[in-house]
């Protein structure tokens, strides 16, 4: 059966500009990333989706090699939602390379009354942004399980729809071949995650699914990153987790991410060591314009690559035939 959930819940999943997909890694691991879910859910049939890019082929990849992931609804501002709760949506991800007409509509619609009207011409940014629109593709999350917590920091109990949660936390796992301690500067890490609004962290869960939890950045130590978190939102013992933080301006413009995969060490109090072991990045200028200029050269520069390696021969649909109608009189709120 679907999962069912509230009108409070559903103004969150419907409402929040932003969420914190996770997804699982080979080793055990997570990885969290910013997407833009654009309200695109379905309470009859039980899914929430978002829209990626066929450019993230790593990511995508692990998402079919393993398609349990978690979509964290943490960050209320410059959307339409004014519950305080955390809903952290838990299920089976399906990657939709070719939409049926129904979905790519609902998908563009859904996108433009959030993000704001896209920008069209057909002497320019039809042609400049082909690929962009090109190489993004729906994915749909089959829910099994709704987590939501009574407000954004997590604490108290949370209520469970669908499957049951874990009783136990997940057991502590073996410390990877290359150690567990730090392998970059903690203090730069730390200065530069904190500088951000959002601070989150990922880890897999007893059962499998990613777990996505909010948490706070204190300082830089010797032997890594000084976290704090309401107690027992983190899993005592030592683990692979992956790390968040994040900003944005409305429709998403100027957003700044930084991630990180890691080694987590922490106690039944909430505190807990994050040693850094990889991390990336993105910071988007905060001019609409310049950031299409951007997102347009980038993708038909990565469609190149991708022609240039084999791994694309043709350019795929995504969300491209939308450009091919004329602009509607009236493309949703601004």
């Amino acid at each position: 059966m679907p999962v069912s959930w509230s009108e409070e819940i559903d103004g969150v999943l419907g409402g929040d500009l932003t969420a914190a997909l996770t997804y699982l890694t080979p080793a055990g691991g997570a990885v969290a990333t910013c997407v833009a879910p654009v309200g695109l859910r379905d309470r009859q049939a039980g899914w929430v989706g978002f829209t990626t890019s066929l450019g993230f082929g790593k990511k995508l990849d692990r998402i079919e090699r393993d398609p349990h992931v978690a979509l964290a609804f943490h960050a209320r501002e410059h959307g339409t939602s004014h519950s305080q709760r955390y809903v952290l949506v838990q299920g089976r991800a399906e990657i939709v390379p070719d939409p049926d007409e129904a979905l790519l509509t609902l998908v563009w619609d859904q996108a433009v009354g959030v993000l704001g009207p896209a920008k069209r011409g057909r002497l320019f940014w039809d042609r400049w942004l082909r690929e962009y629109y090109a190489v993004r593709v729906p994915v749909l999350v089959h829910l099994d399980r709704i987590l939501a917590w009574p407000d954004l920091r997590c604490a108290g109990g949370p209520e469970v729809l669908g499957t049951s949660a874990p009783l136990e936390p997940p057991a502590p796992q073996n410390p990877p071949k290359g150690g567990t301690g730090p392998r970059l500067n903690s203090a730069r890490a730390t200065r530069r995650c904190r500088a951000k609004r959002h601070q989150l962290l990922a880890y897999r869960g007893a059962d499998g699914y990613p777990v996505t939890v909010p948490i706070e950045i204190q300082r830089a130590g010797p032997d890594g990153m000084r976290l704090t978190a309401v107690p027992g939102l983190l899993p005592p013992g030592g683990r692979r987790a992956g790390l968040l933080a994040h900003s944005y301006r409305p429709q998403l413009i100027g957003l700044t991410t930084r991630y990180h995969t890691g080694w987590l060490e922490a106690d039944p109090e909430g505190t807990a060591t994050y040693a850094p072991h990889t991390a990336a990045g993105f910071v988007g200028p905060p001019n609409k314009t310049l950031l299409l200029l951007g997102n347009g050269l980038i993708a038909k520069l990565g469609v190149r690559s991708a022609r240039k390696a084999g791994r694309l021969t043709e350019l795929p649909a995504g969300m491209s035939p939308m450009l091919d109608r004329p602009p509607p009189r009236r493309l949703g709120p601004a």
